[in-house]
């Protein structure tokens, strides 16, 4: 055997990527867009985790326009692996990373004037005409050009040589909740703008607006593209937008229960004594902890092992975790735990944990550390959980 880092043991707590199972949920979103629609898939920080560089080869297999990602560190990975397709780069790019998003046909989005005329310079110096896409805010205040200000902005686009317009974009603050009247207004907003290009006779040819929610609940916002992040990895972005029949979680975080206690009554476990044993309990500890990302908490939450729930106890340590298994006496030295995901007919789901944080699913998606080594799954037939996945956001 050679002795290095590419076949040491892995550690025995990690994530599984179910790319079967992204597949399909790409092939039930695509066949719920008009076909004139084209799909764009968000892959920024990992693909929320669960691995850009898949999750992109998965998507544009599966006819995505191109990915939309956050920096230009997350665009260059996927242009280092080999990825052609188009990749949007969101939010607001520096000066000095111009060059290179010129030089390797990445895709700016335009927000402010100054941005405007040094990519026109970079990409005249390079001899390319390159795409761009204008941001438009409309309500989010956060990136973009306000969409009273929006055609100045759209017009000094057009009139440099060394770019074109692809797209002009915005941007839903809430598109999933079911009062649907500011994301109206957002909408009506941006509609200004396209109709003032139109009297203006300029063309563009990918509107986008919406993100998950607006592509579930805004089929009148669709436009020539929608942009799915957190759908595509089987998860709804709330409790109340319209469901797809067949969506499915891809990521399940798993660990190997690692040590075995019997506790005597009294005892007590973990950092601080925050659990003391009533009578004698039975303690699997598992080799994750929130130095890996799971929450901090204590005496919350808990794990799937043998098709049953067993609580965590005590405090969670930056490595492990301890559940308590008196009641699945069968419970073996190196059994596989589910911390999030499905066993048996159970179900830990991302919003479960996002409960313990007191935050969001994209919370939870995207503290995972890397440390977790991520195993692609590649068949898609598990068995469905048969339970809800949806939590409100």
């Amino acid at each position: 055997m050679t002795f290095n880092s590419q076949n040491f043991p892995l550690r025995p707590a990690w994530i599984e990527i179910d790319l079967g199972r992204l597949r399909r949920n790409l092939k039930l979103i695509r066949r719920d867009l008009p076909p004139q629609v084209r799909l764009m898939a968000i892959v920024k920080d990992e693909a929320y985790g669960h691995g850009a560089l898949d999750a992109a080869r998965v998507a544009l297999e599966e006819g995505a326009w191109g990915c939309g990602l956050s920096t230009l560190e997350e665009a260059m990975a996927l242009r280092d692996a080999g990825v052609t397709a188009p990749l949007l780069l969101l939010g607001q790019r520096h000066e000095e990373e111009l060059e290179w998003c010129v030089a390797h046909d990445l895709t700016v989005c335009v927000n402010e004037p100054h941005v405007l005329r040094a990519l026109a310079k970079t990409a005249a110096l390079f001899g390319k005409r390159v795409p761009v896409h204008v941001k438009v805010h409309t309500g989010m205040s956060r990136y973009g050009v306000r969409w009273d200000e929006a055609l100045p902005l759209i017009e000094r686009v057009c009139a440099e040589p060394s770019l074109q317009l692809e797209g002009v974009m915005t941007h839903f603050s809430q598109s999933d909740e079911r009062d649907k009247s500011f994301a109206n207004l957002q909408f009506a907003r941006f509609s200004e703008v396209t109709a003032a290009l139109e009297r203006a006779g300029i063309s563009v040819r990918l509107k986008h607006a919406c993100n998950s929610g607006g592509f579930l609940d805004l089929p009148h916002a669709h436009q020539d593209m929608v942009r799915v992040g957190l759908l595509m990895f089987g998860v709804f972005p709330s409790a109340v937008c319209r469901r797809i029949a067949g969506i499915e979680p891809v990521m399940s975080v798993k660990a190997r229960v690692a040590a075995i206690q019997t506790l005597k009554p009294g005892e007590v476990v973990g950092y601080g004594m925050r659990y003391t044993a009533p009578d004698v309990r039975r303690i699997a500890v598992l080799p994750i902890g929130y130095g890996d990302g799971y929450p901090r908490v204590r005496n919350a939450g808990g794990a799937l092992i043998r098709g049953r729930r067993a609580p965590l106890v005590g405090g969670i340590a930056m490595d492990a975790l301890m559940v308590d298994v008196t009641d699945i006496p069968e419970v073996q030295m190196w059994d596989e735990a589910v911390l999030m995901g499905c066993q048996g007919g159970e179900e830990i789901t991302v919003h479960d944990l996002a409960k313990l944080k007191n935050s969001v699913s994209y919370d939870v998606f995207t503290n995972w550390r890397l440390r977790l080594r991520r195993k692609p799954v590649n068949g898609g037939d598990q068995a469905v959980c048969g339970l809800e996945t949806a939590a409100p956001k």
